[in-house]
């Protein structure tokens, strides 16, 4: 990989629901990009069920989020280097039970912090599902990352938490009161509205507030989520990450690049078990998926279908 950076970029790893490999993913492309000669940041944003020190094989650090979140210390007191060549590490919090909900000024405060830091990629590992915390912070990264598994309800929900990520994004931009509970009510599929996708949902404010309208349509098209399939046995599985391209421009009027796939692979759980990260040994097939990702999201690169 050649040099792609002229500032940092924040990208954030989301899902739908847990377990389909979004902190294995994070910390594994972390790894790569240190490899590479990054400065990366690996930041555990699972508030309250923080888990990133585990996959790097390293015992949970005394200093986490909460120190920064709840007691004011400065974000370089949080940030631990780990083992692995330019990958640092700020915990998530596993103390105190209200880092799981920080207020708005608290997440805006972390988010000017870690501007601040002298990294150049950081890499927010976020909680599973739709929580308003989650899509705030898989809202402000550069780029957001969504980890789907090649299995029914694994992609229903991923197609879940694009949609609720896109209407939170739209009722944050609407000021005008009557616009926002359009998109609330919108966010309804049973609406009576008869409002069934994002794009029949900005064209009503089109005709509601011209303005505010336009506002929205151009927020639609800078919302560009990536895929990411884990645990992948065939090219039938590859294909589902083509589909649910053509499925979210079909039905949200969005375009979502794939950016790579991981195959299914033994090394993965003998990996988690012995808490040893597989981008730490390079080499092999799962190395050179890693490489692809990483490649991909930085250079705004996608797979092609065959």
């Amino acid at each position: 990989m050649g040099q792609l950076f002229d500032h940092k970029e924040i990208f954030a790893f989301g899902s739908g629901k847990g377990g389909v490999g979004k902190s294995f993913l994070a910390t594994n492309v972390a790894l790569v990009l240190g490899r590479k000669g990054r400065k990366v940041l690996l930041v555990d944003a699972d508030l309250g069920g923080a888990n990133l020190h585990t996959c790097l094989g390293i015992p949970a650090p005394e200093a986490n989020l909460s120190d920064f979140i709840h007691h004011n210390r400065p974000i370089q007191d949080t940030i631990i280097r780990t083992p692995f060549e330019n990958v640092w590490l700020i915990s998530g919090g596993q103390d105190i039970l209200g880092i799981a909900n920080p207020k708005h000024t608290q997440k805006m405060r972390l988010l000017k912090a870690l501007q601040e830091v002298d990294v150049e990629v950081v890499l927010l590992d976020l909680g599973a599902g739709t929580g308003h915390n989650t899509l705030d912070f898989f809202l402000v990264a550069d780029k957001g990352v969504m980890v789907v598994m090649p299995e029914p309800t694994s992609v229903e929900n991923a197609y879940r938490f694009i949609k609720s990520a896109l209407y939170r994004r739209l009722i944050v931009l609407a000021s005008d009161p009557a616009v926002r509970d359009l998109v609330e009510k919108a966010s309804d599929r049973r609406n009576d509205a008869g409002i069934r996708t994002p794009a029949e949902l900005v064209e009503q404010v089109v005709k509601m507030d011209p303005t505010t309208g336009q506002m929205l349509r151009d927020s639609l098209k800078q919302f560009r989520p990536r895929i990411v399939l884990n645990q992948v046995r065939s090219l039938a599985d590859i294909r589902i990450g083509f589909a649910m391209q053509a499925a979210c421009q079909k039905y949200f009027g969005l375009e979502v690049d794939f950016v790579g796939y991981l195959e299914n692979d033994d090394q993965v759980w003998r990996s988690i078990r012995t808490r040893q990260p597989l981008a730490a040994m390079g080499g092999g097939k799962l190395f050179r998926s890693f490489e692809t990702i990483a490649f991909n999201l930085l250079s705004n690169q996608q797979l092609k279908p065959e």
